[in-house]
């Protein structure tokens, strides 16, 4: 299988495909390509790697097979390798773990907008607006109700680590990033998250790359 992906330090979409890769359990080789870059927009059309996605990233393929989008990467991985790999067993469990995961897809946008993923920086100060601070506390009761309810197994969400993390990692990010304040029990989630091997090595990765997307390294206006 081959994984192409985008700069680590700014791509979340990203981060969540090669998380779901790792969490297969399959080999595969990864491939960056240089997001926003000079030549990027005319790249982005000639690469055929990424032609079927429009030149969004992530995008897997695995044989003749390509599957675009963090989510459908997800759910053809849980395919291939079984289901319990990524969700959680019982009924109720995997009832809201989808439904969170369907939820991080599709919404928060002033969030995604105004608190865009940055590992390398640490912004102090950021003046939190009123639909970013309503995302915020969405995010903070959804996590509080699934530690309380199917947490008690491990340290994630639902316990042991499955596709809900891989799709609030970036979140976790995000809020590192701007110095979100979070309650206890988040702040513990969040480092067991953070402390994640594969989490590790991606930011390791992001710490060592030496290209500079601008647009996303001004102040954040909130």
């Amino acid at each position: 299988m081959k994984l192409i992906i985008g700069n680590k330090n700014y791509s979340s979409w990203s981060l969540r495909g090669w998380l779901a890769v790792k969490q297969s359990g399959l080999h595969f080789e990864e491939i960056q390509v240089p997001l926003y870059g000079e030549d990027w927009e005319a790249e982005k059309h000639q690469r055929e790697d990424i032609a079927p996605s429009s030149g969004k990233v992530p995008v897997l393929w695995d044989g003749e097979a390509v599957v675009w989008d963090s989510l459908a990467i997800i759910e053809y991985l849980a395919d291939k390798v079984g289901r319990e790999r990524f969700w959680p067993k019982p009924d109720d469990a995997r009832a809201m773990a989808r439904s969170m995961v369907a939820e991080m897809h599709s919404s928060y946008l002033p969030l995604r907008r105004q608190l865009p993923m940055n590992i390398r920086r640490r912004v102090e100060g950021v003046q939190i607006g009123d639909e970013v601070r309503a995302d915020i506390v969405r995010i903070l009761q959804l996590w509080a109700e699934a530690r309380a309810r199917f947490g008690k197994g491990g340290p994630f969400l639902f316990g042991t680590f499955c596709a809900a993390d891989i799709i609030y990692a970036p979140v976790v990010s995000r809020f590192t990033t701007y110095g979100v304040p979070v309650p206890g029990f988040a702040s513990a989630y969040m480092e067991a998250v953070w402390e994640h091997d594969w989490l590790q090595e991606w930011v390791a990765a992001a710490e060592a790359e030496d290209w500079v997307i601008e647009q996303w390294e001004v102040p954040a206006r909130v």
